[in-house]
């Protein structure tokens, strides 16, 4: 019996004769944009599921994409001519009765960016809006949309609880009162102020660097801050949000 190399079984080898999913990835992109927590979502131009609202996503290109992280920079560029370099992988989910075309696997990706406007020149899309969240009951999602959005919140959610992400989209100077907002808005609950305000100051995460009103402040003049250098790596030992744990 002959045993065959690797290489010819390599050339041999057909994929087209193997049964296929569907592939592609969905971008999940929040902001916080005039005190209120967004997701940005495109309006389907075409079938399936056309004139509803999406994920930004599409189909691995296999000329043009290095890995699924580069499809879905590239998609999300695509399709609302906004940027976002740093994705986080969220899930794959998979299965027959997501997408109507035939057995489809998406590969989920999530960020949180500073406020961008949209593009309006977009790709195979009619329009491309950034969505509070809490409008997101009344809106046709298309696909399993509305599921992945949740996935991607969790993670969200999760991740503020014991990182600095929201010390990086704020609008800068920004003071504590600030900060404070956008942890709650993250986290979709109240932090007790006293608290809040020690464990942030004493991890050494700021830069003062003056006082004033902040744009879009109100009030008296308060100190303002910028994230001080090689904040991104901090990570909280006790996690915000939890029961007794602010």
């Amino acid at each position: 019996m002959t045993i065959q190399t690797e290489q010819e079984y390599l050339a041999a080898y057909r994929p087209e004769h193997y049964p296929r999913p569907l592939f592609s990835v969905d971008v999940a992109i929040f902001t916080l944009h005039d005190g209120v927590l967004k997701i940005l979502l495109v309006q389907r131009a075409e079938h399936p599921f056309v004139n509803h609202w999406a994920l930004p996503g599409g189909y691995v290109d296999l000329s043009a994409d290095a890995d699924i992280a580069a499809t879905a920079r590239r998609k999300l560029l695509a399709k609302t001519g906004v940027n976002a370099p740093l994705l986080e992988q969220v899930e794959t989910v998979g299965n027959a009765t997501r997408d109507p075309r035939g057995w489809s696997v998406t590969t989920l990706y999530m960020a949180l960016i500073p406020y961008a406007p949209t593009t309006e020149f977009m790709e195979s899309v009619v329009d491309a809006r950034w969505w509070a969240l809490d409008e997101l009951e009344n809106l046709a999602l298309a696909f399993d949309h509305r599921e992945l959005v949740e996935l991607a919140r969790a993670r969200l959610k999760n991740k503020t609880a014991y990182t600095v992400l929201p010390l990086h989209v704020l609008q800068q100077p920004f003071s504590l009162s600030q900060l404070q907002q956008a942890f709650e808005l993250l986290l979709g609950s109240e932090l007790e102020k006293k608290s809040f305000r020690r464990r942030i100051l004493n991890a050494d995460l700021l830069q003062e660097v003056g006082i004033g009103i902040p744009a879009g402040g109100k009030g008296r003049p308060a100190a303002l801050y910028v994230p001080a250098p090689g904040s991104e790596q901090h990570l909280f030992v006790r996690v915000f949000g939890e029961s007794g744990v602010e």
